[in-house]
Formats: structure tokens, sequence, C-alpha cells
């Protein structure tokens, strides 16, 4: 399986107003752009996103930025498993832009009961569909 199998991309149009008084795209908008990437990842585990349906919950995310990210160039979100536990999934993001790695970032997100309020093992079906999705750190 090639890496470009194994990753989920989305393609981002930065606005105008993500920028910051620097001229280069906010810190704060690139956790947004992580979260529109995880998508994919969340409707392994609930297809039709209903929030009724939804068990998974950010329990840690980092973000290292490499370089800056700029106004009026596409943004490529890169997803990808680093890690699938019993009941939680590390999850790795890369911000590319113009050829250039701008931005890495981890979330680990729990599989949790939202009635009982604890986290439960993730099952197998979905464990298996993650694995199809797990590349290693520093591909």
């Amino acid at each position: 399986m090639s890496e470009t199998d194994v990753l989920f991309s989305l393609t981002i149009k930065p606005r105008f107003c993500d920028t910051d008084a620097m001229g280069h795209i906010n810190n704060t908008v690139l956790p947004v752009w992580f979260l529109e990437g995880r998508e994919s990842i969340l409707r392994i585990f609930n297809p039709s996103l209903s929030t009724e349906e939804v068990t998974l919950v950010l329990a840690k995310i980092e973000i290292e930025y490499l370089e800056e990210t700029f106004f009026g160039k596409e943004v490529e979100i890169r997803t990808y498993v680093l890690r699938i536990g019993t009941s939680s999934v590390l999850v790795g993001q890369e911000a590319w832009q113009e050829g250039t790695l701008r931005a890495t970032g981890t979330a680990t997100m729990v599989n949790f009961d939202k009635h009982l309020r604890k986290s439960v093992p993730i099952p197998a079906d979905v464990k298996k569909r993650l694995s199809e999705h797990v590349m290693e750190a520093n591909h």
C-alpha cells in the first residue's frame, strides 16, 4: 500500500481573515484545519457524523509550527493513524503549502461512551478500518 493510499487529504483555501498582524496564517487557525482533517477518522467511527452517535472525544492535541503559512495559496492537510490502542487512537497530521511542510500535529482521540461517561474499547471492525491508515512517524 502506498503512502497516498494511507493518507486522508483535504485542501484548504486560506481566508484573508485567517491571517494575523504578521501577515501569515494565525496560530489559532491550524487547530481548526486539523479538526477538519480529522473528519475522515471520525467517519470511521460514525459514518453519518450524527451528533447522537458521537463516540470520539479529543483528549490531547499538539501542534508544531515549522514554517509560516500564507494567505492566497492552498494548504493540504494530511491525516493518518500513528497508533491504535485499546480505547484510543493517535492521529498524525501535517499542513503542506507549496511543497513545504509548514506544521505537524498529533491528536489523541478516545472512544467514549457518553452515557457511561467513560472510555470504552474500540470495536474490532473499527480497529480494522483504522489499521488501513496507519503510517510510521517520520515517513
